[in-house]
């Protein structure tokens, strides 16, 4: 396993519940400031394998980037039940966004 990967990995595995990450923060903590699609891969790839809260991952506008409606309802009801509240469809990331 790539570096890269590994570090994308934990750092997903340790987003507290109730918090959420950007893939592109993700990227820039794993050493690949332009790697959010990269780690959009992993998160696809590997969430199961990993047991990965992938729930906690959104976009740099606060927003569920999934575009299957099952899916996106999961990941909203998921973080709803963590505390997370939407204003519409976006999340505040200055409330909720895990700072490192």
């Amino acid at each position: 396993m790539q570096k890269f990967t590994a570090d994308v990995i934990d750092i997903i595995s340790n987003i507290p519940s109730g918090k959420v990450m950007t893939y592109g923060q993700i990227a820039r903590l794993a050493g690949s400031p332009r790697g959010a699609r990269q780690v959009s891969r992993i998160l696809h790839s590997m969430s199961r394998k990993y047991n990965l809260p992938w729930h906690r991952v959104i976009n740099a506008q606060g927003e569920i980037s999934i575009k299957d409606e099952e899916l996106y309802n999961v990941q909203k009801l998921s973080l709803e039940s963590e505390g997370i509240l939407f204003n519409g469809n976006t999340v505040d990331l200055g409330e909720y966004q895990q700072k490192v």
